[in-house]
């Protein structure tokens, strides 16, 4: 099973930030897509949201390890 929600303490570890950083950005996301506070933000639309590569976070936070050689 795969998860495709991200959280706070996630997010800081990810961008290297407070989690009080992080819970503000989840905040920000949030608005900017008309969610509610209860609603949780996909790993999609904080890639979106941040510009980073969807599928290195989504495997990163699956705990996916095997990645393409560049």
């Amino acid at each position: 099973m795969y998860r495709y929600c991200i959280y706070p303490k996630e997010i800081a570890i990810i961008l290297g930030k407070s989690y009080t950083h992080s819970c503000q950005l989840v905040r920000t996301i949030k608005d900017a897509h008309g969610k509610s506070s209860h609603q949780p933000i996909t790993i999609k639309e904080f890639c979106d949201y941040m510009d980073l590569p969807y599928e290195d976070i989504f495997n990163m936070i699956n705990g996916h390890h095997n990645r393409h050689a560049s």
